[in-house]
């Protein structure tokens, strides 16, 4: 009997642990609905919610757009774990922020995109990646130096 018990189980371990590492990987999703590398600017833009949540953060803003209205726009970022290294935290931002960025739009035209920089009102501004560069890199590499 115990025969029979042991394949069952195992059989079940097997189907759990295959859930629990395809779920993640399914959740995920490709960078196919941003125009990637045609970076547009966006202005003035009111920042209603940040979402510092995995796999990838969310901003949320207000802007008023050339007929004169406010329009809501959903940009995508990277993750929490990728943007510590480049300076971001969770209050980086927060609601009523006026700031200035730039994103990759989506090919659907929709209000959204994938966040690449935001410029705060104080000047500050922060990358998502790339030219502003990984910030633990950059703390690492002073550390070398002064070793």
């Amino acid at each position: 009997m115990s025969a029979k018990i042991l394949p069952r189980k195992a059989v079940f371990a097997v189907a759990g642990a295959t859930v629990l590492v395809a779920a993640p990987l399914a959740a995920h999703h490709s960078t196919a609905m941003f125009e990637w590398g045609k970076e547009m600017p966006m202005k003035q833009a009111t920042v209603d919610k940040w979402e510092w949540t995995n796999p990838h953060t969310f901003l949320y803003v207000t802007v008023k757009e050339r007929d004169g209205k406010d329009h809501k726009w959903a940009l995508e970022g990277m993750s929490p774990n990728h943007l510590i290294r480049y300076g971001w935290s969770k209050n980086s931002v927060k609601p009523g922020d006026k700031i200035n960025l730039t994103y990759y739009p989506l090919r659907d035209k929709r209000r959204g995109g994938f966040n690449v920089t935001i410029t705060k009102a104080d000047g500050k501004k922060l990358f998502q990646f790339g030219e502003g560069g990984s910030q633990t890199a950059k703390a690492q590499a002073e550390g070398a130096k002064k070793n």
